[in-house]
C-alpha cells in the first residue's frame, strides 16, 4: 500500500490523496459502502461501480460465522467470491463483538462470545482475526480493538485503550501476508481528549500503514465525535491515510475532511432505504408519507441518478407502502449515488480552495429544504392528508 496526498487547503487540514492498493487505486477522500456478507444491500457489484465507487467494506466477523473464511480463501479470495476486483477493506469483528455487550467475555487474551447461528463459543484473539483477514484477501485489513459504549467512565476507557494497544502490537506480529494487505491500527480512548492522545502516539509509534478512529458514532454528542477528531487527527502521520470508522453522513464527511480525514463508512444510506427514507439536497425525504401519494416530481430535482431520472415520488411510495422490493434497490441506488456525489464535491472542493464555499452552499440548501418541507407540511395539514408511517 502506497498513500500519496495531492492538494491541502490552506484554512483547514483538508486533503485529497490517492491510496494505491494491489486491486487499484482509491481516490480520496472516500466513501466505502458497508457490504456486511460480501454484499452491498440491495446492490450489485456493477451498479456499485456505475455509481463510482472504488472501494467497498465487507464484515470479518459475519464472514467468518457464514461461510468461513476457509471456504472464501478456497474458492479464491473475497475479491473472486463477491466479483469485486476492485479494493475491499475488512474490519476486524471488534464492534460486532461489541454490539454483543452481555453476551460476551472480555479478557487480555481476547474476547469469548456465542455464535448467534448456533450457539457455538468463539474465542477471538487478534491473531485470530488477522488469520481470518489473511485467508479473505481484502487489501485493507484491520487489527482488533474494544470499543467503548458511550457513556464510559474513565476508568474502563482507559482499560479498553490498553487492550486496543496491546492488540494492535498482537496484530503487526501476527499479519503474514504485508506484501499485499496493509494492517490498520485503531485509535480508540472514549471521550476522553487525554486518552485519544495517548493512545494515538502510541499506536503511532507500533508504525502501522494507516491509522483508524474507532468508537465513534455509539451515542456520543457530535461535538465530542469532532472533538475526538481535532485531539488525534494532528497526531496521525500526514504521509498515511485515516479513516473514521462508522462515520456517518454528508455533514459528518465535510466536518471530517476539515479535520484531515480520509476514509470513511456507514450503514445509514442503505439502511435508511430499505425504511422508505431518501437523503436529498439539504435534508432526508421521508418517501411514507401521504403527501406524495400522487407526487409525479422525482425524489431530488437535483439528481442526475437512474432513480431520480426515470420514477416518481408517488411510484416510490407505491413500491414501499406494497411492500416491493424494488422500493430498497431503487432508494439504495440514489441513497449511495447521492453520498458518492457529496465525496466528489468535497473532493473537488478541496481541489480547488474552496471547502468554505460549499459548507456555505450546504447551509442554504439546507435552509431552502426547511422551508419547502415547512409549507409542504402545512398544505398537508390543509388538506387533511398527514403523514403515513
Amino acid at each position: 500500500m502506497r498513500f500519496e496526498p495531492l492538494h491541502r487547503t490552506h484554512d483547514s487540514a483538508a486533503r485529497t490523496g490517492v491510496l494505491r492498493l494491489p486491486h487499484g487505486d482509491v481516490r480520496t477522500p472516500a466513501f466505502m459502502p458497508v457490504g456486511t456478507y460480501a454484499a452491498v444491500k440491495a446492490m450489485s457489484p456493477e451498479e456499485l461501480l456505475e455509481i463510482g465507487f472504488e472501494i467497498v467494506l465487507a464484515n470479518t466477523y459475519h464472514l467468518h460465522l457464514r461461510p468461513g473464511d476457509e471456504t472464501i480463501r478456497d474458492l479464491g479470495g473475497l475479491h473472486r467470491f463477491m466479483h469485486w476486483e476492485r479494493p475491499i477493506l475488512t474490519d476486524s469483528g471488534g464492534f460486532q463483538v461489541f454490539s454483543l455487550s452481555g453476551l460476551r467475555r472480555l479478557t487480555d487474551d481476547g474476547v469469548e462470545f456465542a455464535s448467534p447461528l448456533d450457539g457455538a463459543k468463539i474465542f477471538l484473539t487478534p491473531e485470530k482475526a488477522v488469520e481470518i483477514q489473511n485467508r479473505l484477501g481484502a487489501d485493507v485489513i484491520m487489527a482488533l480493538d474494544e470499543c467503548t459504549p458511550f457513556p464510559c467512565e474513565f476508568a474502563p476507557a482507559r482499560r479498553s485503550m490498553e487492550l486496543t494497544l496491546g492488540w494492535a502490537e498482537r496484530s503487526k506480529r501476527a499479519h503474514t501476508r504485508t506484501d499485499e494487505q496493509a494492517l490498520f491500527g485503531i485509535v480508540q480512548g472514549s471521550v476522553y481528549p487525554e486518552l485519544r492522545a495517548e493512545c494515538a502516539r502510541r499506536l503511532v509509534d507500533i508504525d502501522l500503514p494507516g491509522y483508524a478512529i474507532g468508537g465513534l458514532s455509539v451515542g456520543e454528542p457530535k461535538q465530542a465525535m469532532l472533538e475526538a477528531l481535532d485531539v488525534v487527527a494532528p497526531l496521525l502521520p500526514a504521509d498515511r491515510p485515516r479513516y473514521a470508522m462508522g462515520v456517518g453522513t454528508p455533514w459528518d464527511f465535510l466536518e471530517c475532511v476539515e479535520r484531515g480525514i480520509d476514509l470513511f463508512d456507514c450503514v445509514m444510506p442503505t439502511r435508511v432505504a430499505r425504511n422508505g427514507r431518501a437523503y436529498v439536497r439539504g435534508g432526508t425525504r421521508n418517501i411514507r408519507n401521504a403527501r406524495y401519494t400522487r407526487d409525479p416530481r422525482p425524489l431530488d430535482e437535483t439528481c442526475e441518478c437512474p432513480t431520480c431520472r426515470n420514477y416518481s415520488r408517488a411510484y416510490l411510495r407505491h413500491l414501499h407502502q406494497a411492500g416491493e422490493i424494488l422500493s430498497a434497490r431503487l432508494l439504495t441506488y440514489h441513497n449511495l449515488h447521492f453520498f458518492q456525489d457529496c465525496i466528489v464535491r468535497i473532493r473537488r472542493a478541496v481541489e480547488a480552495g474552496s471547502l468554505s464555499l460549499l459548507r456555505a452552499e450546504w447551509t442554504r440548501e439546507e435552509a431552502t429544504f426547511r422551508e419547502l418541507e415547512t409549507a409542504e407540511t402545512e398544505e398537508d395539514e390543509d388538506a387533511g392528508e398527514g403523514q403515513d408511517t
